[in-house]
């Protein structure tokens, strides 16, 4: 198994049909143990429980608040002594135009997006360090890369292109502490947050643009996730993978 005996902490993996989610029951899968961060500690510990395998942990955490963030790491180092990949996978999004956004918004796109990227990452790099090993993965979008979305606003877009400006730098400073940090790119991914929203003529449109000619499911992101979090890619640090069906093919 890719991850056996592997500590992973995935953040916003509490509802069923998200990539969060997902990527928490495929490294389950793997033989890792896995721990839920997510708003409400209830629906936490219950999708922590659904998971294969056994030894697994749910918690409430705020990742735009940096003591939850803090708290739950000094919860997972005392359950489990150690972390071996930490999965920035939380977000949320918002479909405006540009001068729809006001700052209310603004501030709150980027604060779940990109700050929690930053405070979830803070409190757990102590540990990576003081290991000198790990994995950071980091949730970013196709958005970042193309110039907008179909269900995210500008300020999304922001926000997720800031995501690779930070992971970049992370994976920069983190390298001589043998610590990697990486991002994916998904394109339309079939979740909760798409599924009320997306018509049949649109889904017949945007599939004219992707070349695999279907939308992607969370699984296939939480096949990225998987390789970032395995030693399979102990030699990826700084990388951007694009699971969007080919939606943009750039060089």
């Amino acid at each position: 198994m890719l991850l056996d005996s592997k500590i992973a902490v995935i953040s916003g993996a509490a509802g069923a049909r998200g990539i969060g989610y997902a990527t928490a029951s495929l490294f389950a899968q793997q033989g890792a143990q896995v721990v839920i961060l997510d708003l409400d500690k209830t629906a936490s510990a219950a999708a922590a429980a659904a998971l294969p395998g056994q030894g697994h942990l749910g918690l409430a955490c705020d990742v735009t608040d940096a003591a939850a963030c803090r708290d739950a790491a000094q919860a997972v180092l005392e359950r489990y002594g150690r972390i071996d990949a930490l999965v920035n996978n939380a977000g949320i999004t918002q479909p405006v135009k540009t001068m729809e956004i006001d700052q209310a918004s603004w501030d709150r796109i980027m604060d779940v997006n990109l700050r929690g990227v930053l405070l979830l990452s803070q409190a757990f790099i102590p540990q990576f360090r003081k290991q000198r090993a790990g994995s950071i993965a980091c949730m970013s979008s196709v958005s970042a890369q193309r110039g907008g979305g179909i269900f995210g606003g500008p300020h999304y877009s922001a926000a997720k292109a800031g995501v690779l400006g930070l992971a970049k730098a992370m994976a920069r400073e983190l390298g001589p502490d043998n610590v990697r940090v990486n991002c994916v790119t998904p394109g339309l991914i079939e979740t909760d947050i798409t599924g009320g929203k997306l018509t049949e003529d649109m889904r017949a449109d945007i599939l004219k643009g992707i070349p695999l000619g279907r939308l992607g499911q969370a699984r296939d992101v939480a096949s990225a996730y998987l390789f970032l979090a395995s030693d399979l890619s102990a030699y990826v640090t700084g990388g951007v993978i694009d699971v969007n069906g080919g939606m943009l093919i750039h060089g």
